[in-house]
């Protein structure tokens, strides 16, 4: 499993790296956009969020194409297209035009992030995949963490060759997306079965492994694909989901603004300050998750988890202080990016095969529609009160619901408990 871990970890991490990145940097240049397109933050809110609607559509689809192509195959296809969209945020001239993108860009991105977690359930056994989630989606902080400097950086290029900074950075940032395509096509393999890196002995031991928890999954619960599209329980984790999502998306989104209004900053150091939240979140994510498999337990630590993002984004909402404001955001982080990579760990005890596939991108789709929905209500309540303070004490009620639903959900035992096989 270290093998394993190794040879793909690191990659798909860099992947998500560059995927995140791609999604969120408009939340970087809004502010500038905003002043240079003359559009307002419901506008601006609405068209960020917008992505996740196509994202919605296509996420099922693409995800039974990827279990029918091969992650392979599948995910270069979709980071050629998203490298291309992403770069093509930077021609955009008005709300109209900056909508279609946005939707474009959603459904040439839909399938990646749930695909990868389906991919990684075809390499590791229920009891690694509390870290091994955790260290991929640790690019989701990271790559904020990191790309904020960057992008404030490449901000200053404003009027070189005629072109603004955030024109400048949405170029820059895409061409990376674009090269990473031919190293998925030579470096991923589809199924340990194929692995000519894992000798026959690892193998064998592994697909054995996957191969008797899947049916032991079976033999409790089992799914064609589309029930799972109808089943309660796979809606429900959705909705823990969307609740965990809206705020990491409206603060993608929005915070640099939010910390931009609190002083007279430039663009390096907005880009500074802005990693602080991201830098706690990467470091606990990945701690709090390799606690999770060390206790063995999912539940109660996705529900402390949750509890610190509300908390977080209580004290945020409550002060107007550069450091309490920057502290606030930072707990909100901690529990956000905390709670993620434990959560993928419930619905996945429970689905298996083809079910997995459908049901991985069904919960995602339904989450991601936070990526819509946050960032747009908050843009029209800061619109209707010149300030993020009930904004924010919305987005602090989203992770009680889904507290409210782990509760709910996880009455029955998990299809597959978490055991811990021999390395």
């Amino acid at each position: 499993m270290r093998k394993v871990m190794w040879r793909l970890l690191p990659f798909l991490i860099v992947c998500y790296f560059i995927s995140y990145l791609d999604r969120v940097n408009v939340g970087f240049a809004g502010p500038a956009m905003r002043a240079d397109l003359g559009l307002s933050a419901t506008a601006f809110g609405t068209a960020a969020g917008i992505f996740f609607l196509a994202y919605f559509v296509f996420e099922v689809p693409s995800n039974l194409a990827l279990n029918r192509f091969g992650a392979r195959v599948w995910i270069a296809r979709i980071m050629i297209t998203w490298g291309l969209l992403s770069g093509a945020q930077a021609f955009v001239v008005g709300e109209t035009s900056f909508n279609v993108v946005r939707v474009l860009l959603g459904a040439a991105e839909a399938g990646f992030f749930p695909g990868v977690i389906f991919y990684l359930t075809l390499w590791f056994p229920a009891a690694y995949r509390g870290r091994v989630v955790g260290w991929f989606m640790f690019a989701i902080p990271f790559s904020s963490a990191l790309g904020s400097p960057v992008s404030g950086y490449l901000l200053n290029m404003d009027g070189i060759w005629g072109l603004h900074g955030w024109q400048w950075m949405f170029i820059v940032e895409a061409i990376p997306a674009l090269l990473m395509t031919g190293g998925v096509l030579w470096y991923l393999t589809d199924r340990p079965a194929e692995a000519n890196w894992l000798t026959a002995e690892e193998k064998s031991w592994l697909s054995t492994t996957l191969e008797r928890e899947h049916r032991e999954r079976e033999a409790v619960v089992s799914f064609k694909w589309w029930q799972t599209l109808l089943n309660p329980r796979v809606i429900g984790y959705g909705l823990v989901y969307l609740g965990l999502v809206s705020p990491l998306y409206t603060l993608g989104f929005f915070q640099p603004q939010i910390i931009k209004a609190l002083g007279n900053v430039s663009n390096v150091q907005l880009g500074f300050l802005n990693a602080f939240p991201y830098a706690v979140g990467a470091v606990t994510m990945v701690l709090w998750g390799i606690f999770s498999d060390k206790v063995r337990e999912r539940k109660w630590t996705t529900i402390f988890a949750a509890a610190c993002a509300t908390a977080g984004l209580l004290i945020a909402a409550s002060n107007d202080g550069l450091v309490a404001k920057l502290l606030g955001l930072a707990l909100a982080s901690y529990g956000i990016f905390a709670a993620l990579p434990i959560f993928w760990s419930l619905p996945t005890a429970m689905l298996s095969g083809v079910a997995a596939a459908a049901g991985i991108a069904w919960i995602n789709s339904v989450g991601n529609l936070g990526g819509y929905f946050g960032p747009q209500v908050f843009g029209i309540i800061k619109d209707r009160t010149g300030g993020d303070y009930y904004g924010l004490l919305f987005m602090a009620a989203l992770p009680i619901m889904s507290i409210l639903l782990v509760l709910l959900l996880d009455r029955k035992p998990a299809a597959n408990p978490v055991t811990a096989p021999a390395e």
